[in-house]
């Protein structure tokens, strides 16, 4: 009877080993898919993000293009020989010089 006791005990630990095997395998399959998937989603966040980012840089490039070319127009109508003769004339009282003030050099 002992024998078929011991033998029992036997099977029945035999039995239970691979049981826990397979549930520590389940367990560690389980981990490793979870952290592929926060990976994942983790990368495709952050790609996302990436793409607004750009998106918002590429706006602001052409905020800053559209302010350079107002500039650009405003800074050739200041520098415009007109204007300065207008100003010249109306602001600083000035003329053109007569015969008499020109002076050459030779």
């Amino acid at each position: 009877m002992q024998a078929v006791e011991v033998l029992r005990q036997t099977v029945r630990e035999h039995d239970r080993t691979p049981a826990n095997v397979g549930y520590s395998a389940w367990i560690f399959i389980t981990t490793v898919l979870m952290a592929v998937l926060l990976i994942y989603v983790w990368s495709h966040i952050h790609m996302t993000e990436l793409e607004y980012q750009i998106a918002r840089e590429l706006s602001s490039k052409e905020q800053y293009s559209e302010e350079q070319a107002k500039l650009k127009v405003e800074l050739a109508t200041l520098k415009s020989p007109q204007r300065i003769e207008i100003i010249a004339r109306e602001k600083l009282q000035m003329t053109y010089p007569g015969r008499e003030q020109v002076i050459l050099l030779k």
